[in-house]
């Protein structure tokens, strides 16, 4: 039987909920990046205080909700870029799926919500060898740019790529 997928902008009852799957997408993103302990620490609580804050940035910023049975199993964001030297106007900030949803279509998905085919840059981990396969089918390519991010008091190595 096929499931249906909704995606739409975030909504602010969805904080908690988006809290809760980005916490999840992060231990199945990172459990190899950074320690246990560091993940263990990981809530989905101040998750959702983040995407209260994010959800008033304004309307320059694109987020959407992947939803699946009235469930969210992904989302997205794009705004503008971050960057002093920033390679183009809009930037990629997140995109994350439920490991369980990988491979669906649900990812492409949210990508094109959040940035269509619209020039854009992103930042990901240099060791995500499923998400440089996914930018790169999107049209993204490695610019040069590298530079460590700190994630949750550890660091994250990451690189640029640009469409």
């Amino acid at each position: 039987m096929d499931t249906t997928v909704v995606v739409r902008p975030v909504r602010d009852v969805d904080a908690e909920a988006l809290g809760r799957v980005h916490a999840t997408c992060w231990h199945e993103t990172y459990d190899h990046l950074v320690s246990e302990a560091t993940l263990a620490n990981l809530s989905p609580r101040r998750m959702a205080e983040l995407w209260t804050h994010w959800m008033g940035q304004g309307e320059e910023y694109r987020q959407y909700a992947a939803v699946v049975d009235d469930k969210i199993v992904g989302f997205s964001g794009s705004g503008p870029a971050r960057d002093d030297d920033a390679p183009r106007e809009r930037e990629l900030h997140f995109i994350y799926l439920l490991h369980e949803f990988h491979g669906t279509g649900i990812g492409q998905q949210l990508f094109d919500a959040a940035c269509g085919a619209d020039p854009a840059y992103l930042w990901v981990a240099s060791d995500n060898p499923r998400a440089h396969r996914f930018y790169q089918r999107n049209g993204f390519a490695p610019d040069g740019s590298e530079h460590t991010e700190p994630f949750l008091g550890e660091e994250i190595h990451e690189v640029r790529l640009v469409r």
